[in-house]
């Protein structure tokens, strides 16, 4: 197959806009995220972080720690972290932030495949990966803290590259959702028929019946506590692994097991440490006095509204009174009416764009959503400049 030209869908100044005029007040004043050991990450790759992931919930987690992380490294786009994710969060809409087109990619994200975990990997990448996958943020309240089996592949890639694995341990984001758990057959019918890993219940019996209940928060603390280091070249030699293009695949699984184990033992340490408080409502109010003039971006109700009326800004004006804004975005109404599910698709087929995509080719519209699979063996990352 021929390769084509260096592609990459990352637009900093996107996701800079979306942290200034929508995502601040949210991140600092609703999730409050307090991130230790920062400092012990190197500015240059190649290096993986792996934290637990949170069950029943939206990827809030992920978004948070994504975002926390390169504001922590002051939004230099060198310095953000590319995480990968489930084809899942790309191809199908409503597991993207309501519905914003490409939103995973735009904001840094690489499609998880084999192949392309090695490529990042090869070229110097700081990469975020969650070893649970789907597993473990379709989890459930009832499995919360309780790591999910961690997948293989992440010990065979970094060991082959040499990149050093940090464990990330992130407290609280079990309470975003605390009255969901999640059942093995019902999660296999939805994969199946709806493309969706797991069906929180009763959560998304609310989520059904409006629709901006599927993107409900509830107001965590969080704690990010990164850990040392683990040299996984080295636990591969430990185990008589030499030469990793002859390895026994069930070592590799041994050792992701063994390391499962560890995090699974400071997991809970750190839970004990921050976890007596998910919510804590007194910071939560300090927080709520200090949002002057952002008060309505800490509560979920109004996120669709204020997201999507962000991402229509990109490219069409929008009018200066608040009448005139509703008026021109009418069917966000649909996210808050019972049943407002198949209203907002008939929205999205009958306005233009970038309301909708009425007008466009299908290749064109699958385009603009992101419902594509993108290999970087076949549409490479450009070159990185050097420093």
């Amino acid at each position: 197959m021929e390769t084509k030209p260096a592609y990459d869908p990352f637009e900093p100044e996107y996701v800079k806009s979306i942290y200034n005029e929508v995502f601040q007040p949210i991140l600092d004043h609703y999730f409050r995220p307090v991130v230790i050991g920062a400092e012990k990450l190197p500015k240059e790759g190649p290096l993986l972080l792996a934290p637990n992931h949170s069950g029943n919930a939206f990827p809030y987690d992920g978004m948070i720690l994504d975002m926390a992380l390169w504001k922590h490294d002051g939004f230099d786009p060198a310095l953000k972290f590319r995480s990968v994710f489930e084809k899942e969060l790309a191809t199908t809409w409503w597991m993207r932030p309501f519905g914003i087109d490409n939103f995973w990619r735009r904001g840094g994200g690489i499609d998880l495949t084999f192949d392309n975990f090695d490529r990042i990997l090869a070229r110097g990448e700081r990469m975020i990966y969650y070893p649970e996958g789907v597993p473990g943020i379709g989890k459930g309240f009832n499995n919360r803290y309780q790591l999910q089996r961690f997948s293989s592949s992440f010990v065979y890639h970094t060991a082959r590259h040499n990149a050093p694995v940090y464990p990330v341990y992130i407290i609280n984001a079990e309470w975003v959702i605390p009255f969901c758990y999640t059942f093995k057959p019902l999660d296999a019918m939805m994969q199946k028929f709806f493309n969706v890993p797991f069906l929180p219940m009763p959560g998304a019996i609310l989520g059904t019946l409006f629709p901006w209940c599927w993107y409900l928060a509830l107001p965590v603390k969080l704690y990010m506590v990164i850990g040392d280091p683990i040299d996984t070249a080295q636990l591969c030699r430990d185990k008589g692994i030499t030469d990793l293009d002859k390895v026994d695949f069930d070592d590799l699984r041994q050792i992701a097991q063994d390391i499962k184990g560890q995090q699974q033992i400071e997991l809970d340490k750190y839970v004990e440490q921050y976890g007596n408080k998910p919510y804590d409502i007194r910071d939560l109010w300090q927080h709520f006095k200090q949002a002057k003039g952002k008060r309505a971006y800490l509560f979920p109700l109004f996120w669709p509204y204020l997201f999507l009326l962000h991402e229509r800004a990109q490219s069409t004006p929008m009018p200066k009174s608040r009448l005139g804004r509703w008026l021109k975005n009418w069917d966000i109404f649909f996210f808050f009416a019972i049943f407002g599910w198949p209203f907002l698709t008939l929205c999205r087929n009958l306005r233009k764009p970038p309301f909708g995509y009425r007008g466009l080719s299908r290749a064109e519209r699958k385009k603009r959503q992101g419902e594509y699979h993108w290999h970087l063996k076949t549409h490479p990352l450009p070159e990185k400049t050097k420093n």
